[in-house]
């Protein structure tokens, strides 16, 4: 059968979402399937490493048959095979990447496993034509808030991180800590659009020094003890927390963002992850470069979240510059991408 030389299927199963995307030339998507698992962990408030994992083996095969025949297409005439190698829960991830291993071998195609972070980039690049390097990649989700410097040729480079909490895992928990559902950072934000975000003051780690590095550990904490102080919360009360609470966080980024824009001397922005959905955010960061001209460019909501058309998107690169893995590719839980600035 003819291979389709610029189709590949992308798997990925770092967390708690199983997902398989079929993706041409980089940028198109040809098919996209995502299944969740919101109910599998709602009763336990957060995400739960071995039903995850469990939940992946009973959805894989037919997550990548679904995309296979949305796209209507043959596994024999793909140009090969992303999938997620890390960060996140290896026993997730080795459910994708031995499915993979599998697949590739089982129809002749190459293999390249994708760094998380590389395809929540990809994903802006699939958004959005203009994103071309250099640029500088904002990374935010509940595993990742970093700065990255992308450029045409080389390994990403590393310009600043968070030191303890990523932005995406302190909305969860605050929202625990105001007895809001999970999933808890979509939930904080929605009751934040009620509140006034200057009716607690609440600190912006970090912003004073020169660095681009984050914390959330501290601002957390301050959540905590005005919740603490308060007692029993009322609505009012809950609403006006989340509001003050996702100013602070939001506002860290925005200006971290553009300090890492003015050092690097480049005039565009990818904002990526699952907080990039943040309205807050997206309203702020489009402000600042009306207001500083640069180009900000997020991804749809449905490639905010972890999806595979933006592994595929990723590895479609590695295929294109000749780049395999084989057997011995291995998941890992964390490793940075690139080298630290």
């Amino acid at each position: 059968m003819r291979k389709l030389s610029n189709l590949v299927l992308g798997i990925e199963s770092s967390c708690d979402e199983m997902a398989a995307a079929l993706v041409r030339g980089e940028r198109e998507i040809v098919a996209s399937v995502v299944h969740r698992q919101l109910e599998v962990h709602r009763p336990y408030g957060g995400v739960v490493p071995e039903l995850a994992s469990r939940d992946h083996a009973r959805f894989v095969s037919q997550v990548v048959e679904q995309a296979l025949d949305e796209a209507g297409v043959a596994p024999e005439a793909l140009a090969g095979v992303a999938v997620t190698a890390g960060p996140g829960l290896v026993g997730s991830l080795l459910v994708g990447l031995c499915f993979g291993k599998a697949f590739a071998a089982r129809f002749g195609l190459p293999l390249v496993g994708v760094h998380h972070v590389a395809g929540h980039l990809a994903s802006a690049e699939i958004a959005d034509a203009r994103l071309v390097p250099p640029y500088v990649g904002l990374v935010v989700s509940g595993g990742h808030t970093a700065l990255y410097r992308i450029d045409a040729e080389g390994e990403p480079v590393l310009l600043g991180e968070t030191r303890d909490d990523a932005v995406g895992e302190a909305f969860d928990k605050v929202a625990k800590l105001l007895g809001l559902p999970y999933p808890g950072g979509p939930a904080l934000a929605e009751v934040a659009l009620r509140g006034d975000e200057d009716a607690v003051a609440l600190p912006r780690p970090m912003l004073a020094g020169p660095g681009l590095d984050f914390s959330y550990s501290g601002l957390k904490t301050a959540v905590a003890l005005a919740v603490e102080a308060a007692g029993t919360l009322g609505e009012k009360q809950v609403a006006d927390l989340a509001a003050s609470f996702q100013a602070a966080a939001t506002d860290s980024l925005v200006a971290k963002a553009r300090r890492a824009l003015e050092r690097e001397g480049v005039g565009r922005l990818a904002v990526v992850g699952g907080v990039a959905a943040n309205q807050r955010l997206r309203e702020r960061i489009q402000a600042a470069a009306q207001r500083d001209g640069f180009l900000a460019v997020f991804p749809p909501l449905a490639l905010c979240t972890d999806n595979a058309a933006m592994i595929a998107a990723a590895g479609a690169r590695r295929l294109a510059r000749g780049e395999r893995d084989g057997a011995a590719l291995g998941a890992f839980a964390r490793a940075p991408l690139g080298a630290r600035a």
